[in-house]
């Protein structure tokens, strides 16, 4: 276990997450407080600062396990100038944060390392790339307590969101079960996130690029 702990990718990774999950809550609430709810800003979210935004059970499992999770952004869609909209604007800019890193990502890597170069730079773009993809996927899944949920709520009217909220209570089971559950994990997020990586690399003209 120290091994790993000191290991370069382990590192990267441990980094790309961190820097990912911290400009993802920062998204959801500099979006909301542009949108009129300052909710997240008198709790002090509106920030860079990682102290603000990392859960430490979240960051014991980033260390230790194929999962890990910040501290949840407030927001009161109640103060947001239109609720509907306003919340969908502001879950969606978590994940959109995380396509944003990872395409700045893609592009670093392939102006600095057109052909497949195994530097410390070139890993770390390179985990920022894959991590913030996986985040940017993850968090669509339309199941709570994840962006997707929220998205798909508010797109819904009113007589199906509240059939759909039902589903609130067993959200957190079934991503469980798709994040430990090797069948479920192989078969459908991996060949997503594979699936988008794959596209990116290929558009950006690093697809040769291995770590």
């Amino acid at each position: 276990m120290v091994q790993s702990l000191v290991d370069p990718s382990f590192l990267f990774r441990f980094l790309a997450v961190l820097i990912g999950l911290v400009l993802h809550e920062f998204a959801h609430a500099l979006t909301a407080d542009l949108l009129g709810d300052k909710t997240a800003r008198m709790a002090g979210r509106v920030t860079l600062n990682p102290l603000a935004h990392l859960d430490v059970l979240g960051l014991v499992m980033i260390l230790f396990a194929p999962i890990g999770w910040a501290k949840p952004t407030p927001v009161d869609p109640r103060r947001l100038k239109h609720p509907r909209t306003g919340m969908i604007l502001v879950a969606l800019a978590g994940p959109v944060s995380n396509l944003l890193i990872a395409l700045v990502c893609l592009t670093l890597l392939s102006v600095l390392y057109p052909a497949t170069y195994p530097g410390f730079v070139a890993q770390l773009l390179w985990w920022g790339a894959l991590v913030n993809l996986s985040l940017f996927v993850f968090n669509l899944i339309p199941l709570q307590p994840l962006d997707g949920s929220r998205i798909v709520s508010n797109l819904l009217p009113y007589r199906l969101e509240v059939r759909y909220r039902k589903l609130d209570l067993y959200g957190p089971f079934i991503l469980l079960l798709l994040v430990i559950i090797p069948p479920f994990r192989n078969h459908v997020l991996y060949p997503i996130l594979t699936g988008l990586l794959a596209f990116f690399l290929h558009i950006f003209g690093i697809s040769g690029i291995l770590f």
